[in-house]
Parts: C-alpha cells; sequence; structure tokens
C-alpha cells in the first residue's frame, strides 16, 4: 500500500484548469493508461508464472502440512524488494529523467507481478479473473470521474492520504493479532481509500499536465510517476476486493 511521490509535480486547482478538449492531453493521459494496462498485463503473467509454474513456484513459496502458505527466502525477497525499491527511488534518486523514471515503473511492476503468485494458492482461478474484471470496471469509472469532475478532489484527497497510513499501521497490527473481523474492517476500508485515490490521483495528474507547460522531459516523467501511482491504487484495490468476496481454495 504505498503512496509513491505523490508531489511529481505542483497542481493547480481543478476549477483554474483550461477544461477544454486538449489534444496534449489526451495523449499525455493515453500514456499513463497505456503504461497501466502493460503494467497489469506483465504483472499477472508473472503471477501466473510464479504460481503455477512448479519450478519457479517451488524457489518462491511453500506449503506446509496443514495447508499454510509461506515464502521461502527467495519469495520474501522478492515480496518486500517493491518497498525497499521504492523507499531507494524517494530518497535516493536525483535528477530523475524519463530513462529512469521508466526503469523504476518497470521494476516495481515486475517485482509486485512475481510476489502476486501467492494469490494462487489462496482463491480459485475463476475468482481471481472475476475480481480483476471488477476492478477494471470500477477503476475505469472512478479514473473518468476523477478527469471529467470540475470539483478539486485536493482536501478529500489529503483526508484520504491520512487514512491511507492508518490503514498501513492497523495492517501491521493485524499480522500479529490475526483478528478476523479486523482484517475484514481493514479491506472495507481500504476499498474506499483506494476507490477514492484513483479518482484524487487522475484529477492531480491531469492539473499537473497544465502545470508542466508542454516541458517534455518533465512530462516523461509525470507519465511515469502517475502510472505508478495508479497502477499501486488498482493492485491494492483489486487485493482487498479479492479478501472480500473472493472463493478460497
Amino acid at each position: 500500500m504505498s503512496d509513491f511521490n505523490r508531489g511529481y509535480a505542483r497542481t493547480v486547482p481543478a476549477d483554474r484548469a483550461d477544461m477544454s478538449v486538449d489534444a496534449g492531453l489526451r495523449s499525455f493521459m493515453l500514456g499513463v493508461y497505456n503504461k497501466v494496462a502493460l503494467g497489469l498485463v506483465l504483472s499477472a503473467a508473472l503471477a501466473f508464472l510464479t504460481g503455477t509454474f512448479e519450478p519457479v513456484r517451488n524457489l518462491m513459496f511453500s506449503v506446509s502440512e496443514t495447508g499454510r502458505v509461506g515464502y521461502t527466502p527467495l519469495g520474501m525477497i522478492v515480496a518486500f524488494a517493491p518497498l525497499v525499491v521504492m523507499l531507494f527511488g524517494a530518497f535516493a534518486m536525483k535528477n530523475v529523467t524519463p530513462r529512469s523514471s521508466g526503469i523504476f515503473y518497470w521494476t516495481i511492476v515486475s517485482l509486485i507481478g512475481a510476489g502476486l503468485g501467492v494469490l494462487t494458492f489462496v482463491y480459485t482461478g475463476a475468482s481471481i479473473f472475476s475480481t480483476f474484471l471488477i476492478t477494471a470496471a470500477a477503476f475505469g469509472g472512478l479514473s473518468l470521474f476523477g478527469y471529467t469532475t470540475k470539483k478539486d478532489l485536493t482536501g478529500f484527497g489529503s483526508f484520504l492520504i491520512i487514512g491511507l497510513f492508518g490503514l498501513i499501521i492497523a495492517s501491521l497490527v493485524n499480522m500479529f493479532l490475526h483478528n478476523g473481523m479486523m482484517g475484514f474492517i481493514i479491506s472495507v476500508l481500504g476499498v474506499f481509500i483506494f476507490a477514492g485515490l484513483i479518482a484524487y490521483d487522475t484529477q492531480r495528474l491531469k492539473m499537473s499536465y497544465y502545470q508542466m507547460g508542454g516541458d517534455e522531459a518533465a512530462m516523461g516523467v509525470a507519465t511515469n510517476y502517475g502510472a505508478l501511482n495508479l497502477y499501486l491504487n488498482f493492485i491494492n484495490l483489486f487485493q482487498f476486493l479479492l479478501s472480500i468476496f473472493g472463493d478460497r481454495r
């Protein structure tokens, strides 16, 4: 549940931006959505590989005699690597270019995708597929709302980000408590928080386009970071919906 680099560009209020049809804006947003879509395809392919191809699966995951799924040492490295990479990027990457931010994006997408193979042990394939389609439909509607609304979502977004930090803390606590009801509440709150963040990040990305004033390098970087934020929102929304509605094996 990462919220990486949400300040990649200064934004202007929604009601002050030119809301007219803009070919440049369409191209910019299409570039973001294309990267999100390709990232999801890559993640799905890697999750399928690590979750179903036995030689790779055995390197990543282990199953106890009681049926409990765990990680091998390599699996643990892959599971926590995205967080390490994002922290490294937040504090160590200076003078970011479109190339370096692109490498950053695809590295995180690949690592997260490989780690998602664990879901195939817990949920049925049909459940994973149907939940993915539901998430995709919700993502499309929420992002469209964020793109078209003239209401400034800045205050709403700030509230959601505070809620995100609270959600992370609650999730960490429940890792030790293993409380089913608390887990369910966390999942429900996670759905609402990441649904709101999809709309908020879409609007913020649109506003950043106007602020960049045609700077190609800045737009290249913003495309990658914007795609990363939306990708993370999608993945988290998908996992929370799956934990609520998914059919377990």
